[in-house]
């Protein structure tokens, strides 16, 4: 089977969890919607594009390996908003405009997020029956994605290359290590890390047994307005483990 293979490397990356009040969680690995996301940047659609961001949600399966979560970095950000009343019939379509009136119109909120520094990770996707594009051609969309490419907010860009490659496999597992050895061939010494934790969704063979499950808020119902649904995801801890390659 045919597993499209990239890396997730930054500085800081922010996975969004189910967010209450002013706090803003993050997860130790990518969230489904993110990368569904990361893959609509690439390819150019439109947030607004509800139809086509469902039919990427429907098309495709991931299948996460981390190989490091980081560290956790905790941001206490003030920011200056109009009242919801002053905003009414007034165009907002920046920043700079949302900020375009009195000073005493505009309130401070104070809100706290979540980071993570040097997290590391492998995805591969799955194409389904009804995928909308073949997996080379989202390959090559990454390569030159049509929008900047980020890790959960725009303040978190890549630090290699997504280096996407098409990996012919019988499983997740076994793509991501024929992965990892191609990309540790590429340079004399290079250590690639192993692949720590598996996480997958349903419909994805995922080359070992999982050691639980868990409930996440991460299905994309609405990218739009922001609404996503609860999705079941499997979780196989690997080291020492005999059911791995």
């Amino acid at each position: 089977m045919d597993y499209l293979i990239i890396q997730l490397e930054a500085p800081l990356s922010s996975w969004g969890e189910t967010a209450v009040g002013e706090y803003r969680p993050t997860a130790n690995y990518p969230s489904e919607s993110a990368l569904l996301g990361l893959l609509a940047a690439a390819i150019g659609i439109e947030r607004e594009d509800e139809a086509a961001h469902q039919m990427l949600r429907v098309g495709y399966g991931f299948a996460i390996g981390v190989q490091s979560t980081g560290r956790l970095l905790r941001d206490y950000h003030t920011a200056q908003v109009p009242g919801q009343s002053d905003l009414k019939n007034k165009s907002h379509r920046s920043r700079r405009d949302e900020l375009n009136l009195p000073k005493d119109k505009l309130n401070t909120i104070l809100s706290t997020r979540d980071y993570r520094q040097g997290l590391a990770c492998l995805v591969a996707v799955c194409a389904g029956n009804e995928a909308p594009y073949p997996l080379v051609d989202l390959s090559h969309a990454l390569q030159k994605p049509k929008y900047v490419l980020c890790f959960g907010r725009k303040a978190c860009p890549p630090s290699l290359p997504l280096w996407p490659q098409v990996v012919v496999a019988a499983s997740a597992l076994e793509a991501m290590e024929k992965y990892r050895k191609q990309l540790a061939a590429l340079a004399e010494n290079l250590t690639v890390a192993l692949v720590e934790q598996l996480i997958w969704g349903g419909g994805i063979a995922a080359g070992c047994d999982e050691d639980i499950q868990v409930v996440r808020k991460d299905r994309l119902l609405s990218r739009k307005n922001w609404q996503f649904g609860d999705r079941l995801e499997h979780i196989a801890f690997l080291g020492g483990r005999s059911d791995v390659l």
